[in-house]
């Protein structure tokens, strides 16, 4: 069996960046930019002031005080939006509001509060604004320069910049498309609730899940529904993921050694080539990939948990690279155990955590309680999954590991504190 982190770079060295398509900026937030973005103006255009005050030349501001103020004949206001029709002459100053250009002559903008708030005539009562609050020529951009870079993320911020170029039509990686499939005879949808509730049958929830989880990461969910326990429905349901020709096939559960596990017969009838077949992990280590026809396939286990599990450590990643994204995997965090920690199998396990910031910044851990693979609700509870080394047989209250932080939530604080 592969370890992790050979199971990992297997899976994101096989998939690629997808091609591009242009979306509409309020689309844009989530994908990553294929292409340089460059500026087709300057901005600001010309200098402005970066406060409401008044436009003067620091040469004759110099040395003001409450005790000595400077005077000056104020000799029009200009508002942000509008323009200066003249130059400022010595012993005069623009009344000026913040964005709007500063007069030709002056370098200076004294704020509001450093004077008595003249309009005819104005009185400096302080110089610390010398030669400050403005805003030069080309200091957000100039005209050529690019000003995103292709394979950069786009978020709020990147959307303004976007918009104040003029990007209508923003150019990023395709979002791939996802097929998701499931096995089993016991599975149904939630259209059929009442046989779950007589005990005849499970709600398919891994269909639902992964959904959330493909969507989450930035895929488009391709359901394909849940295949029979025979090998015929098998090769069916692989076979119609194929002919939908996605980007990425995930199929889970059918692919341990159960009699009715059906999932490499399958692949192997239709030509599959098959990477690998466990790792060396737990919950997961079932999981499979490969590729079908030419598109990647990954095979999660079929317990709940299990599933969550595999699709944050191998499919994820490989979305993100599709998408674009350089940065591909959660960065692991130390934290320190508020409880014993004890596994069986040396395999290196992941285990449901709470993971909380105390007041001191450090983040403390404890599990959410039993960790069978088949309780779902442990894994609704966790906000982080702890990860215990194959060689580290116990650990004791105290001690140190690392955690895959999984939701904000693990480093929020109840109350603000700079």
């Amino acid at each position: 069996m592969l370890s992790v982190a050979e199971a990992v770079a297997r899976v994101v060295g096989d998939v690629t960046v997808l091609g591009d398509e242009r979306v509409p900026l309020l689309d844009a937030a989530g994908r990553v930019l294929a292409a340089d973005v460059r500026a087709s103006y300057t901005l600001p255009a010309c200098d402005n002031s970066a406060m409401d005050g008044y436009a003067v030349k620091s040469s004759e501001l110099a040395g003001a005080s409450a005790e000595s103020p400077r005077q000056f004949r104020v000799v029009e206001t200009v508002a942000a939006g509008r323009f200066p029709t003249r130059p400022i002459e010595p012993g005069e100053a623009t009344r000026i509001m913040t964005g709007a250009p500063l007069p030709m002559g002056a370098d200076t903008v004294v704020r509001v509060e450093d004077t008595d708030g003249g309009v005819a005539a104005v009185r400096a009562l302080n110089d610390r604004d010398c030669g400050k609050n403005v805003r030069p020529r080309g200091e957000d951009f100039r005209a050529g320069d690019i000003v995103l870079a292709a394979g950069e993320p786009i978020g709020a911020a990147q959307v303004g910049v976007l918009a104040s170029l003029g990007v209508a039509q923003v150019p990023v990686h395709r979002a791939p498309r996802v097929a998701i499939l499931g096995s089993g005879d016991e599975l149904v949808d939630l259209d059929q609730f009442d046989r779950v509730v007589a005990g005849e049958k499970i709600v398919a929830s891994n269909s639902y899940t992964l959904h959330t989880l493909v969507r989450a990461a930035g895929g488009v969910p391709v359901p394909l529904g849940n295949a029979l326990d025979t090998p015929e429905s098998m090769r069916e349901i692989f076979s119609r993921a194929v002919d939908a020709r996605p980007d990425l096939i995930i199929s889970s559960a059918g692919i341990s050694v159960g009699e009715f596990d059906y999932t490499r017969d399958a692949l192997g009838s239709l030509g599959a080539d098959l990477k690998f077949w466990k790792v060396r992990m737990r919950p997961g280590a079932p999981i499979g990939f490969g590729s079908i026809a030419g598109i990647p396939w990954i095979g999660l286990p079929g317990n709940p948990v299990s599933v969550m599990v595999t699709f944050e450590l191998f499919a994820r990643p490989a979305i993100l690279r599709m998408l674009g994204h350089a940065r591909l995997h959660r960065r692991p965090l130390p934290v320190t155990l508020e409880e014993p920690v004890k596994i069986g199998a040396r395999l290196t396990h992941f285990l449901r955590a709470i993971v909380t910031s105390q007041p001191s910044g450090a983040l403390t851990a404890r599990l959410t309680g039993p960790q069978g693979s088949g309780i779902l609700t442990s894994m609704a509870r966790a906000n982080a999954l702890l990860i215990v080394p194959e060689d580290r047989a116990s650990s004791a209250a105290g001690d140190t590991l690392s955690a895959l932080l999984l939701s904000p939530s693990a480093q929020l604080a109840e109350r603000f504190a700079l």
